[in-house]
């Protein structure tokens, strides 16, 4: 079946404005971070957005060209590597930060700020690639 461009490209453009938003915050630095509340607010919502964002494609792309539905989030980036979509070390990238997207939705309460701030520091490039590899396949 063919994939909907639009959606592909709506997606792809709500990762990049957040990459954007979290490149801004990086600029903060660790201390800066770790001390402002709002700052720690924005950084997770807006990982919040771009990991939702990746999990819709990822599952928009395996149900219309692999046609399976993963039984859970991170599997579906494993469906893309299994297929060659993604290569090995995007997907384990992208299966940790959906396994970390459950930890902001479900256990925000124990959200470790400084590995909010690393992932903000060193993950957003996975994203980036993510979006490029899904805008080649329209």
């Amino acid at each position: 079946m063919k994939l909907n461009s639009e959606i592909v490209r709506t997606r792809c453009q709500e990762i990049k404005e957040s990459i954007t938003r979290l490149e801004e915050i990086r600029k903060q630095g660790k201390t800066r971070f770790l001390e402002n509340q709002d700052l720690q607010d924005i950084a997770c919502y807006r990982l919040l957005v771009a990991i939702e964002a990746a999990l819709n494609l990822c599952y928009h792309i395996a149900a219309k060209q692999l046609r399976k539905v993963p039984d859970e989030y991170a599997q579906c980036f494993q469906l893309l590597e299994e297929a060659r979509i993604i290569p090995s070390h995007l997907s384990e990238n992208l299966q940790r930060m959906a396994r970390f997207r459950n930890l902001l939705v479900h256990m925000y309460w124990k959200i470790d700020y400084e590995q909010v701030f690393v992932i903000v520091h060193k993950d957003l490039e996975d994203l980036n690639q993510f979006t490029k590899i899904m805008a080649e396949l329209i």
